[in-house]
């Protein structure tokens, strides 16, 4: 018992409050309890009792008490206030305990005057003790992670201390996330995805290492584990018999596919045993869902115990435990590094993949799936045509045959299939079994199509994520969904033969683009029960009550489309159609016809790149009726929430832009106080609607109102908390943005039954691009919250094509629209929002005609009806139109042309080239004469001739009538053919040309804005408003050409309301026959009239584009540059910037001015919905259309006030291409009214007086000051050839802001890459703020023979914030310091050798036990691998899992140079080719704005030399871990492989043979000249005997780098200055000389000695006294004090010290995905500096041999396992025995036959031969794999010895019995007696076994202390074996063993055979005295009957012997005594 009274003086963490809310959590054993939380208090009084359970465990002295006081948070974690232990070894002795103890805080550091009061009682466990039986907890791993990290949250606990299990995923849920039951409620964090990924086809790498299994189910099994990933299996080695196999595999899983698609994919671990059959080989399994892992911490889950169970069995049995690691890697994303602890491989209950406090249960999720509508066709009828051109057969038949298909967890279940039926029902009930909770998270829902053939089509699917429909907690629930309609969306519904290429849509990979159809289902959950079917049929009386969720409620849709711009495709008149599931779909025929679709309407050009449609005034409206359940409480809900949290996510914004700004800290507080003060009343306040008792919900409908509240009102307290309280800014917005969180994880609605709003933009039958709008965006409320974000306001949606990709270069359209979605009764909501505009309705119909020859235009021979709808489908007679109820007509019939048929080929352009063609003939020998038509177009279409064309209005002339002379023509423009209808028109003439023609061209450009003015109602005039094409079908234009042969003419009637209640949405009705039944339609027909929204006001609008500028953009042409300009699209009005040549950072300073901007509506509603704006930046290409280099999109600045002050202020928009980032526009944007409301501002001033370009005004370009740029061009490398030509004599130009700087000409690259004058300076213009600055372009130029200067290279510095700093003071006159001015006599360095050194202690033996590899396992912190090594005083040395030059502190070595990656595009390739690199340096300084004024110093000085230095390189390879497997069996066969210049390395004979941890211990010396060979490449290549050797990584060292950095990376400098022995100083200078260099080079003062003890660094002193205070002297220090000294100044310093560092192996194959890791360092040693030490000797360790001998003498109280034809109980017992790994060398005893009691007679002897790692603590083993393989496997395993007892059976497999395993480590003393030998002595090993991570025995003996057999070398005595059965371990029998572990010297000395064979000494074994019953029965007859038969029935055979002479007897007395007596009476 364990009582927590009190603390006192804690300290207070809290930044808002006086006092901490301070709780305390107890732990004992890995079992965690904790108090309540007493709020606001530093001496918190608790009184608290826990009670521990021992579960039989007596404590043991090393048992502790862990007690941490957490201040209770309700947002975020808990944070540490203090800390304490106590040790329970007093307990031992006094049973009672009360303390005070003091606390500690996160760093261990005392926390002065807190006090913890505990008292314990311990109480003794009684009896005996019982097997721990180990229960799953789930990964809780974080309790021992440092408290003060804010990234980690710890684990959630109840009110019992257990950890709390989230439900649906079974992991636990941290704390920040969860109500713990406190008086506080904890607030639920949103669950953040980890997935940043773009949704695109990548690569990606799944590793999966699997260690080892423990406790598998079956006892000695031969398990081979295998891994199933998507569709990829690998699998380990068998390991033969046993159940705690040691496999330690690494397998890599390569994937190239999107992340969305890979993630909903399952990792499967399934362990096999090996040698039973398929059907059962199944031990278990444990599965997962790829994303679950790739969410995990560092997308990983690493050294995690898996549960296994078997899925098919009901309840789910503990099958075993298997331990792996898992990582998912994605190209750039690095594997978290695998580190190893002592208690790893025992600590299962802390690494757990299984809930806490409970076993896996099985559940069943059943899914009930009622009925589906709306599916489409499917399927093709070969007679459907047939009957539709005769008009017979019945109805429409309906063709697919659906059937639902359930997914979950790898299990599919399906509902029966209803043939031809596109509304079926089902009424079935799929019960999916799994196991509780799952690791999967989602159930995919799909409908298919049934096909007697071929395989099934997928009509639609969809996901139902678990985690969405169940909550965790104490207040979740389990999952439930439904009953409810679930949409299914895909590719568009229409059918065709041929495949669309939809599949991808359907089957839910990619978003659908339309409605397929619904179904009706539910989902539950029930637990722990078993379905006796998996599918059944629902009663009658469960579908019945489903009905009220059938009830639907009449809906309206109305769509007003205000513009239609940037459209790219106008082959054909284009509409748009809208639809809300089918409603509205036009190309349904099963769909009554609605006013869904807009009119057809020919494209107009914006006079730039796009198209629009020009509808003017006149707005086309659609309304939809359509009927849907009524589930506005559900979307009204998620529109309150969404709101919310764009409301609170803004506002954030603005706080976060706030504090980046640097505002005054008042306006900051301002701000917060005012977003929190609104989120409290929001939170508080009627947000989500009440559901009253007509409202028909579902379960999860009122959990999830319960839920949300409760979030709300803690949302709510929390806030109110922060208002209070709130003192810290950054403290607060953490805490915001945890709000935005939850909040957002609030705003999911599972259960949308509404379907989306879709847009299609149709172009006669053809689908061409769509768009999805959530309808609970455009739903209207009642309520203002829970109205949609988008109900009746203009919104701008791009269009998509259906099925197409992120990389289309052109947007498909933008349109404007206004969509309002509502019951039938709130539509005068959308009336009353049109105050702008009226409604007006028009009847339809076109007039239909052809051109025939002679005859002319007709309506005869027509193949469509006369009059007809625009498809000419329809018959649409303007007799036979009935009008509506409630409506009628207000005009006659009129003519009605579109308006793009009044917009002539010049509209929207401002030049356009007027041209007319002359045409000539001639007769065969005659001059040229005109044709009858001179004058025509490029066609052969008659045009005005060219003097009699007249200047169109609003256009002028900007020159004379000109030939045409840039085409094909001669010298007069003329081209000739022989006949002008036939074409092939040449330049030179020919005698059988008879025509001729030339072009005259005549440019104009426009002077006015045209007014666009819709014509006048035309009255049946029979040649106004008809529009030809060439047939039907084709495009329509409005001017008659020769091929014309149809046109059309549109005619419309209006009508009006004539009453209040006439519907909106009616049709006509075609109620008249006509003469020709193909002009008239069936009586009764309908079809719908035509919408529209007439604006009478019209307002213009100016908008400036203000771009400045670009950075970073693509580089398009093969000289690595653009040309690019950029592109302003303003709804139907394009302008396009200047083109700047060849550049990547454009700067435009240019200002765009769109003027004449017609944009209907009101101004409010426009400043409420600007416009968005596009802005597309292209590539001027000469040649070709130019390349799009980008897209932006933005909003504008609207301005409709005069009083409206604001300016807009450029910002930085990011550039997209293919939805990937390429580069920054930096642009604003201001819409503003001018329609004389108010004045618009002046005109900005002009680039030029001739130019019609404008620049961007002051007061929104960027304020520019005087700025100097130092430049270290220092050098160029690696450059690559150039058009063939190596690059020699390169110089480096700097552009920034317009301002070149050229460096001067290296002379030779080759030899010497670096430049001669390397400091360089500019003055520029800069912007003050660093917001906009530019970009730095870096140039190479090869300066080449006559005069060639190509560029060979280019770098982008897109910012150069990083390069900036203050300049340098002016230089005044030093002051000497005293210290400088002492004599050095004075201060002799020789003097400080009479300061005390170290006393050296000798030791007696002077030989060294330790290699380098101990100094490498104690810097790990492996104590038993390195030995004593750390007690010995000796250096250890760091350890980094990175590469160095990413160690914090070192600067990446970029702090005296920067590499710059030079490249140069190649258009073919994905990505940029880097073809060098440019070393330099830059630094930017403001200089002072009076150019008089004098320059500051340079910051450049005192720089290195620049020559060639030659230097040795020594590279140390340790060890390389998880590579890439190369080869078919999984392994690779890794060697070395070394570049450094022209030399390389290939350790090819020295390969590690199939392995993928390889350990090397090797060291390569190489020779370099730097910086010409500077680049160090280590690399791993996997050796082949046949084939060419496979690249595994290679990691690349820039040698310059390390070098040149002032953190001296040459060599690593050890801890101590050691002279001799294992650590001897190998740098070739002394620390003294090099604390004189660092001085040099960080231009400090110094080094200065004074006396004492001390120098003088700087303005520092260090002292030798104060760093070898605590240090432990070894006989190898230097004697040498000034020295010492010196080295551990320089560690003060920060330079590099002695170190191993990991490095990355990347391989080109699959670039920026880590291959591998390899540990290794690198020393340097520059030749100028003196020769080098000693290298250092890395070998790898070599085992030594040992000898296990092991005496089986007897066994006693087997358990018998057979019953014998006699009845008695007997086993034919022998036993085995291997070493772990030596399964090929299992040897067996002799059998000793027919034991009746248990007891087996064996004195055998096994021998095993092995390597040892005395070090390691393993076994070494070299075999090979099979009798073909090439090499020996090197593996390293346990030190294990196994023992089974086995039953013999001649005629079937052998009966196992029990076994034991021991570890040689960790040995326990046997029992003297087989009477002692008991289960009270062994216990499971999990939980508490070796304290090395390789072993760990499966028995163990609890109590008696445990030491190795190599200490040992001899133990004998009884230890017991076991078998589990039932999850229980039960004694099976004991025996008696003898183990002797000797060396090889040992063992020839005293030699000993195996068996009782020769030599049969030490000691020598005699056969065994077994019992005479103890035989083969069938090879000894006799003793058979002797022992068996006789023995039991000897009495048997007795009575039967005496019995037979009875009954001789009697038959010879029967026999004898007739005659006998007949001779008596004869007297005979």
């Amino acid at each position: 018992d364990v009582t927590v009274s009190r603390a006192t003086n804690l300290p207070n963490v809290e930044k808002f409050r006086s006092a901490s809310d301070p709780y305390a959590g107890v732990e004992f054993r890995g079992e965690r309890k904790k108090t309540e939380v007493k709020e606001k208090t530093k001496d918190p009084e608790w009184n608290e009792t826990f009670k521990f359970d021992l579960k039989g465990k007596a404590l043991n002295p090393s048992d502790v008490i862990s007690i941490d006081i957490k201040d209770y948070e309700k947002i975020g974690r808990n944070k540490l206030l203090a800390k304490a232990t106590l040790q329970l070894k007093d307990l031992l002795k006094n049973p009672t305990m009360s303390v005070q103890i003091p606390v500690t805080d996160s760093n261990n550091r005392k926390v002065e005057g807190a006090v913890l009061a505990l008292s314990v009682q311990y109480q003794a466990p009684g009896g005996a003790a019982k097997t721990a039986v180990v229960e799953g907890v789930a990964d809780t791993g974080n309790e021992n992670v440092d408290e003060e990290d804010e990234d980690i949250e710890e684990a959630a606990v109840d009110e019992a201390g257990e950890p709390v299990i989230d439900e649906t995923t079974g992991l636990p849920v941290p704390a920040a996330t969860t109500p713990g039951g406190r008086k506080k409620r904890k607030l639920k964090s949103g669950g953040k995805s980890n997935r940043d990924l773009p949704n695109k086809i990548q690569d990606i790498q799944i590793r999966v290492k699997v260690y080892e299994a423990r406790k598998l189910e079956g006892g000695s099994c031969s398990p081979v584990c295998r891994i199933t990933t998507w569709t990829e299996t690998k699998q380990t080695k068998v390991k033969k018999q046993t159940d705690t196999p040691f496999w330690n595999q690494q397998f890599h899983f390569n994937f190239k596919a999107m992340p969305n698609e890979l993630f909903d994919e399952t990792i499967n671990v399934e362990v096999y045993n090996s040698r039973k059959m398929r059907s059962d080989a199944l031990i278990g399994g444990f599965k997962m869902d790829i994303g679950m892992v790739y969410d995990a911490p560092n997308h990983a889950f690493q050294r995690k115990w898996l549960l296994l169970t078997d899925p098919k069995e009901e309840a789910a049995a503990v099958k075993g435990y298997v331990k792996v690691s898992i990582v998912v890697l994605a190209a750039g994303q690095e594997a978290p590094a695998d580190k190893a602890h002592d208690d790893d491989s025992q600590d299962i209950e802390s690494n757990l993949l299984k809930p806490a406090g409970i076993e896996f249960m099985p559940v069943t999720y059943w899914v009930r799936v009622y009925r589906a509508e709306d599916l489409p066709q499917m399927d093709q009828s070969a007679f459907e045509g047939l009957k539709k051109i005769f008009g017979s057969g019945d109805a429409r038949k309906e063709q697919v045959d659906p059937f639902a298909l359930i997914q979950y967890a790898g299990r599919k279940l399906k509902t029966q299939v209803i043939t031809e039926c596109d509304h079926p029902e089902w009424n079935q009930e799929l019960r999916l079994m799994a196991k509780y909770p799952s690791m999967c998270e989602k159930i995919k829902i799909s409908l298919r199509d049934w096909d007697r053939i071929s395989e099934d089509d997928v009509i639609g699917t969809t996901y139902i994520n678990l985690s969405e429909i169940s909550a965790s907690g104490e207040e979740g629930f389990l999952p439930t969904f439904g009953p409810t309609w679930v949409n299914l969306y895909g590719g568009p519904r229409e059918f065709g033969i041929i495949g669309a290429g939809y599949d991808s849509l359907n089957e839910g990979k990619k978003v659908g683009a339309a409605y397929r159809g619904r179904v009706l289902m539910e989902i539950g959950t029930r637990l722990g029960e078993k379905p006796s079917e998996p599918v059944g049929d629902i009663i009658q009386d469960e579908v019945l009550l489903i009905q009220p969720w059938l009830r639907r409620r009449k809906y309206r849709l109305f769509a007003s489309f205000v513009d239609a711009t940037m459209l790219a495709n106008v082959d054909a008149p284009a509409e748009f159609e809208v639809s809300i599931g089918n409603y509205g779909n036009k190309l349904d025929p099963g769909e009554p016809p609605m006013p869904s679709t807009t009119p057809p309407t020919n494209a107009a050009f914006d006079g730039v790149g796009y198209y629009y449609l020009p509808w003017g005034n006149q707005k086309p409206c659609v309304v939809i009726d359509c009927d849907w359940e009524d589930v506005s409480f559900r979307l009204e809900s998620l529109n309150a929430l969404s709101k919310l949290v764009n409301k609170v996510s803004n506002s954030l914004e603005v706080i976060q832009t706030a504090i980046k700004a640097k505002l005054e800290k008042a306006d900051i507080a301002q701000l917060i106080v005012g977003l929190l003060d609104e989120i409290t009343e929001s939170c508080k306040g009627p947000l989500l609607p009440d559901i009253d008792e007509k409202t028909r919900t579902n379960s999860l409908d009122l959990q999830r109102l319960q839920l949300r509240k409760r979030k709300l009102d803690e949302i709510a307290e929390t806030t109110f908390d922060l208002r209070e309280n709130a003192t810290d800014v950054d403290e607060t917005v953490n805490e915001l943005e945890n709000i935005v969180a939850v909040l957002k994880s609030m705003a999911i609605e599972p259960q949308q039954s509404m379907p989306d709003v879709v847009v299609w933009l149709l172009q006669g039958s053809s689908r061409v691009a769509y768009c999805r709008i959530p309808a609970h965006q455009v739903l209207f409320s009642e309520r203002e919250s829970g109205c949609g974000a988008m109900c009746g306001r203009t919104q701008m949606v791009v269009l998509k094509v259906a099925g197409g990709t992120d990389n289309d270069k052109e947007l498909a359209g933008v349109i404007r629209i206004k969509l309002w979605l509502g019951l039938t009764k709130h539509e005068r909501d959308w009336h009353r929002s049109e105050t702008e505009a009226t409604s007006v309705v028009f009847a339809e119909t076109y007039e239909n005609q052809i051109s025939i020859p002679i005859v002319g235009w007709t309506n005869k021979g027509l193949t469509r009806p006369k009059f007809s709808d625009s498809t000419g489908e329809i018959a649409l007679n303007k007799d036979h139109f009935g009008v509506a109820s409630g409506w009628k007509w207000e005009t006659d019939w009129f003519i009605s042309p579109e308006l793009s048929a009044d917009m002539g080929d010049d509209a929207s352009h401002k030049k356009f080239l007027e041209d007319c063609f002359e045409n000539e003939v001639r007769i065969p020998g005659l001059d040229w004469q005109p044709t009858s038509t001179p004058y025509t177009d490029v066609r052969g279409d008659a045009s005005t001739p060219k003097d009699e064309v007249v200047c169109a209005e609003g256009w002028s002339w900007e020159s004379e009538w000109q030939v045409d002379i840039n085409r094909g023509v001669d010298e007069d423009g003329f081209e000739y053919c022989v006949e002008s209808t036939m074409g092939g028109w040449t330049a030179a003439v020919k005698t059988y040309h008879l025509c001729r023609r030339r072009r005259w061209v005549r440019p104009r450009i426009r002077t006015s804005t045209p007014k666009v003015v819709r014509k006048k109602a035309i009255k049946d005039d029979e040649n106004e408003g008809w529009e030809f094409a060439r047939l039907w079908g084709m495009k329509f234009h409005t001017v008659e050409r020769t091929m014309d042969m149809v046109r059309r003419r549109r005619w419309h009637r209006k009508m009006i309301a004539a009453s209040d209640k006439a519907t909106p949405v009616f049709f006509f009705e075609i109620n008249k026959p006509g003469d020709d039944k193909k002009d008239s339609g069936k009586s009764g027909d309908k079809y719908a009239p035509r919408m529209f929204l007439e604006y009478k006001n019209t307002r213009k609008y100016q908008l400036r584009a203000y771009v400045y500028q670009a950075r970073n953009l693509f580089n398009a042409d093969k000289d690595s540059f653009s040309d690019p300009y950029a592109r302003v699209i303003c709804l139907n009005q394009s302008q396009e910037t200047e083109v700047i040549q060849d550049s990547i950072c454009p700067t435009w300073d240019e200002t765009l001015i769109f003027d004449g901007l017609v944009i209907y509506g009101s101004p409010e509603d426009l400043a409420n919905n600007p416009p968005k704006l596009f802005i597309e930046i292209f590539d001027k290409d000469p040649i070709g259309k130019d390349e799009l280099l980008g897209r932006v999109s933005a909003i504008p600045l609207v301005k409709i006030d005069a009083d409206d002050s604001r300016v807009p202020k450029l910002a930085w928009h990011d550039v997209l291409r293919y939805q990937d980032k390429c580069g920054q526009l930096l642009a604003s944007f201001e819409l503003m009214l001018a329609d004389g409301v108010m004045d618009l501002p002046f005109e900005p001033p002009r680039k030029s007086e001739t130019e019609d370009k404008f620049l961007v005004p002051s007061g929104i370009r960027p304020i520019l000051q005087r700025t100097g740029i130092e430049v270290l061009c220092w050098g160029v490398r690696n450059m690559k050839r150039f058009e063939l030509t190596a690059v020699e004599n390169p110089s480096v130009h700097f552009e920034v802001g317009g301002v070149v700087l050229k460096s001067s000409v290296c002379k030779n690259a080759k030899k010497h890459p670096n430049f001669d004058d390397p400091v360089l300076f500019m003055e520029v213009m800069f912007p003050k703020e660093s917001l906009y600055a530019p970009p730095m372009n870096i140039r190479v130029i090869d300066h080449r023979q006559f005069g060639r200067k190509p560029l060979v290279g280019i770098h982008t510095i897109a910012e150069l914030e990083t390069y900036k700093c203050d300049p340098a003071p002016l230089e005044e006159p030093a002051e000497e310091s005293a210290i400088d001015t002492v004599d050095a006599s004075v201060i002799d360095m020789e003097g400080m050798e009479g300061v005390e050194t170290p006393q050296i202690v000798e030791e007696e033996d002077d030989k060294e036990d330790y290699d380098w590899w101990s100094k490498y396992y104690a810097s790990q912190g492996d104590r038993h691998k390195s030995g004593d090594y750390l007690s010995s005083g000796y250096d250890l040395m760091k350890i980094y899992d990175k590469e160095l030059k990413n160690v914090e502190g070192f600067e990446w070595f970029k702090d005296f140079l920067h590499s710059f990656d030079l490249i140069r595009h190649d258009k073919d390739a994905d990505d940029d080719d880097i073809v060098g690199e440019f070393k330099g340096v830059f630094k930017v300084y403001p200089l002072p704005p009076d150019p008089s004024s004098p320059m500051p110093p340079k910051l450049l000085k005192s720089l290195p030399n620049s020559t060639m230095e030659d230097v040795i390189v020594r590279v140390y390879v340790i060890k390389a871990t998880d590579l890439e497997p190369k080869d078919e069996s999984g392994f690779s066969d890794p060697y070395i492989v070394i570049k450094l210049g022209d030399e390389t390395i290939k350790d090819r004979d020295n390969y590690v043979p199939n392995s993928l941890n390889p350990t090397f211990g090797k060291m390569f010396e190489l020779t370099t000249k730097l910086p010409y060979k500077k680049d160090l490449s280590i690399g791993l290549k996997d050796y082949d005997l046949i084939s060419k050797d496979d690249d595994i990584g290679f990691t690349h060292i820039d040698l310059e780098d390390r070098f040149l950095t002032c953190y001296r990376a040459l060599c690593g400098i050890p801890k101590t200055y050691c002279t001799s022995g294992p650590n001897k100083w190998r740098d070739c200078q002394t620390p003294k000389q090099i604390l004189e260099v660092i001085c040099e080079k960080w231009n400090m003062k110094g080094p200065v000695f004074m006396p004492g003890g001390s120098v003088r660094v700087g303005d520092k002193v260090y002292n030798l006294a104060e760093f070898e205070i605590e240090q432990v002297k070894n006989k190898h220090l230097s004697n040498s004090a000034s020295q010492r000294l010196c080295l551990h100044t320089l560690h003060a310093l920060r330079v590099v010290p002695e170190h191993v560092e990991s490095r990355n192996l990347y391989s080109e194959i699959i670039p920026g995905i880590s291959q591998g890791k390899l540990q290794m360092w690198v020393d340097m040693f520059p030749k100028s500096l003196g020769p080098p030490g000693d290298p250092v000797d890395i070998s790898p360790r070599k085992p030594k041999k040992y000898v296990l001998r092991v005496v089986v003498w007897n066994t006693s109280d087997v358990v018998p396992d057979e019953t014998s034809i006699t009845g008695e109980k007997m086993s034919d017992i022998y036993v085995s025995g291997w070493l772990e790994g030596g399964d090929d060398d299992t040897q067996k005893t002799d059998i000793h036959y027919r034991s009746l009691d248990g007891e087996g007679n064996f004195n055998w002897r096994f021998v095993y031969e092995f390597d040892y790692l005395p070090a390691e603590r393993c076994i070494a083993i070299n075999k090979k794999e099979h009798f073909w393989s090439l090499d020996k496997t090197a593996e390293q395993v346990p030190a294990r010895f196994h023992i089974q007892i086995w039953d013999n059976d001649k005629f079937s497999k052998d009966d196992f019995i029990g076994s034991i395993t021991f570890d040689l480590e960790r040995m326990v003393e046997p029992a003297k007696f087989a009477r002692t030998c008991t289960l009270k002595q062994i216990q499971d090993n999990i939980g508490q076994g070796s304290q090395s991570n390789l072993t760990g025995p499966n028995i163990s003996l609890a109590s008696k202390p445990r030491k190795s057999l190599f200490d040992r070398k001899r133990l004998s005595g009884w230890w017991p074996c076991a078998a589990e059965e039932d999850g229980k371990q039960i004694l099976k029998g004991k025996i008696q063993l003898e183990m002797e572990l000797v060396s090889e010297s040992e063992a020839e000395s005293r030699p000993a055979g195996r068996s009782r064979d020769d030599p049969n000494q030490n000691p020598t074994l005699e056969p065994p005295k077994r019992p005479e019953t103890s035989f083969l029965w069938f090879t000894s007859p006799w003793k058979t009957f002797k022992f068996i038969i006789w023995r039991r029935y000897k009495w048997l055979f007795i009575g039967m012997f005496f019995l037979l002479l009875l009954i001789l007897f009697i038959g010879l007395v029967l026999y004898n005594v007739p005659g006998y007596g007949v001779k008596r009476f004869l007297g005979a």
